[in-house]
């Protein structure tokens, strides 16, 4: 009888252990179908985004969304192609564009909390003049990349304007003079004149414009949107914000400064 009692014994732990590995083997399957990811395409480069996702923007966006139970995976399209992809749904979003594109592309959804604010600055070799507003580009041959609306919209007349894929066929037009003046991120093109160590090119003061950036989300994602902007709320109040801004960005212009 003793014998039997310690078997109903086993069968019984036996059962437990099984029961319970069973719902850990659930629970762990739950948790990996809880790694949710977004898909956001990228057209900006250096140092707001790169494929190693350690720009400025890439670390913030990551931070933000891991917050909230996400991650972060850019795709590196060009700038049009990139906006259309992801009004079409066939990506999640897009990483970082002026604000009010949903009246052009009405599936996608500004998350209502600026990643940065960007300043749109005129780049030359030779040109020299006071700097009083996109109208002050009229007697002279300038060059934009493709789908940055609001170069595209306010950059309306000129004596000649020029349409790149990239800014590496931006800046060779301005390097080879074939164009007077290019316009462009100022952060953008700080990081890659160094980059490339150019030498000779100047910023025109002030900028033409500056605009609040966003991320947007296609509409599927509209549950997210407030979660979002409340996450990128906490980091700039937190400090965390702050501290990416001082390790990526910061000493660009620092480098930019004393040269």
């Amino acid at each position: 009888m003793r014998a039997a009692k310690l078997g109903r014994r086993q069968r019984l732990s036996l059962f437990v252990l099984l029961t319970a590995s069973s719902w850990a083997l659930l629970c762990v399957s739950a948790s990996c179908a809880a790694e949710k990811i977004l898909f956001l395409n990228s057209s900006v480069v250096e140092p707001l985004s790169n494929n190693k996702q350690t720009g400025f923007v890439d670390q913030i966006v990551k931070a933000a969304l891991n917050r909230i139970g996400y991650d972060l995976k850019s795709i590196r399209l060009p700038a049009e192609r990139a906006l259309i992809n992801a009004n079409a749904g066939i990506d999640d979003g897009d990483l970082l564009r002026i604000g009010g594109l949903q009246k052009i592309y009405p599936n996608l959804i500004q998350v209502p909390e600026k990643i940065m604010g960007m300043e749109f600055v005129i780049f030359t070799r030779h040109a020299s003049f006071p700097v009083s507003g996109w109208l002050s580009l009229k007697p002279w041959s300038v060059a934009i990349i493709t789908g940055w609306k609001i170069l595209e919209q306010n950059i309306t007349e000129t004596a000649e304007l020029t349409k790149v894929k990239n800014a590496d066929l931006l800046f060779t037009l301005l390097r080879k003079d074939r164009t007077d003046l290019i316009v462009y991120s100022r952060w953008l093109g700080l990081a890659y004149i160094k980059k490339h160590h150019l030498k000779n090119i100047n910023i025109l003061e002030p900028p033409l414009g500056e605009r609040c950036m966003y991320v947007y989300l296609h509409k599927k994602h509209r549950k997210l949107v407030p979660k979002l902007a409340a996450s990128l709320r906490r980091m700039k109040q937190d400090g965390s914000y702050q501290r990416i801004f001082e390790k990526t960005l910061s000493p660009l212009e620092l480098k930019h400064n004393h040269d």
